[in-house]
């Protein structure tokens, strides 16, 4: 591919393209880059006959911090303001559904992507992670659905595509808690297939799989996905619809600047309800 990325690599050999997250935030944080180049990146890869099969997977230390808070400054500051005109909630709501369709175009992808995951893997990291067909840990990976602990309720796609994934309680669990858990846990709850002892080791197994399924019919595949995901994109794109509804409405609040100013300090939140 000739498109060079700020927010992403692409390489491809052997029909497996491999997606790198290289920030630029700090932890592979998700700022305007990423949501603008990750539906560009998956639709031409999803577009060339000579990509069978996809890896994605972080540099450096860690899978993703999710959501550069920082640099997405501009989009969620009308949401942040208490400004009772309704214009701030519907420049929120169409720069929301722009991020969830970043994430969906992932998931809607013919092309089978497998993520290979190690160090933290946080909010948005697994909102990434639960549009991919085949999930792998490295024993140092650690999972969070952390929007909680900063009053938001998960929007870009952790609430509507873990119910496929996990079981109703271990995903009301994660989402309720914002709890961190570990590889082991992720793997016994379902989050991810297998866990391998470290990051080269995980990236291995990914290329594997991925070679894997490269050496089958592209045409055979793709029917398989689209089998496969027929009944739950509908489902998936409702529920994208309605938290992006509910978000608008609702995110401005008092206890959402707590959550960020706490986060930011590094203290404990103090919520109110308000």
């Amino acid at each position: 591919m000739s498109q060079q990325y700020e927010s992403l690599t692409v390489e491809v050999k052997d029909h497996v393209a491999q997606v790198t997250l290289i920030g630029p935030g700090k932890g592979n944080a998700m700022g305007p880059a990423f949501w603008t180049e990750m539906p560009v990146a998956f639709g031409e890869l999803d577009a060339d006959p000579d990509v069978r099969a996809i890896v994605l997977t972080g540099s450096g230390r860690n899978f993703s911090y999710g959501l550069d808070l920082v640099a997405m400054g501009d989009t969620i500051g009308g949401a942040m303001s208490g400004e009772v005109s309704a214009r701030p909630r519907v420049e929120f709501h169409g720069k929301l559904k722009r991020m969830q369709q970043s994430i969906t175009a992932v998931a809607d992808c013919r092309t089978p992507t497998i993520a290979a995951i190690h160090g933290w893997c946080i909010g948005g990291g697994v909102d990434l992670i639960s549009a991919v067909d085949v999930r792998y840990a490295s024993a140092d990976a650690k999972f969070s659905v952390r929007e909680v602990k900063l009053s938001i309720v998960a929007d870009v796609g952790s609430l509507a595509r873990l119910p496929y994934i996990l079981s109703d309680g271990h995903l009301r669990e994660l989402a309720l808690t914002g709890k961190d858990i570990d590889a082991a846990r992720a793997e016994k709850i379902g989050l991810v297939n297998d866990v391998y002892p470290d990051p080269e080791a995980t990236l291995a197994a990914a290329h594997e799989t991925a070679a894997e399924i490269a050496a089958n019919s592209p045409l055979v595949v793709h029917g398989i996905k689209d089998v496969l995901d027929e009944q739950r994109t509908a489902d998936v794109a409702a529920s994208l619809r309605y938290v992006a509804a509910w978000n608008s409405a609702f995110l401005p609040s008092k206890d959402l600047n707590e959550g960020i100013a706490a986060m930011f300090a590094k203290r404990k939140p103090e919520f109110t309800g308000e």
